[in-house]
């Protein structure tokens, strides 16, 4: 299965290629809540999770590592 991104700057879908062959490695920057908290603070989190997922079920593994407020989340297959 081919995986292609959409680059919004060019305007064309180019294919999803990685450093290490079937490795894909993900930083997300979680939000900093400065005022109370809210449903959308959590819609980032769950959009790279299941892109994180998405690319586990295709065949890649993944590490990916999340910082949420002070503190970083490290998980990997």
């Amino acid at each position: 299965m081919t995986l292609s991104t959409y680059n919004t700057l060019t305007r064309r879908q180019k294919e999803f290629t990685t450093v290490e062959p079937g490795k894909v490695k993900m930083y997300y920057c979680g939000v900093t809540v400065y005022d109370y908290c809210h449903l959308g603070h959590a819609r980032a989190c769950i959009v790279w999770d299941v892109v994180r997922q998405y690319l586990e079920f295709i065949g890649y593994d993944v590490r990916y590592i999340q910082n949420f407020m002070d503190f970083v989340i490290c998980t990997s297959s």
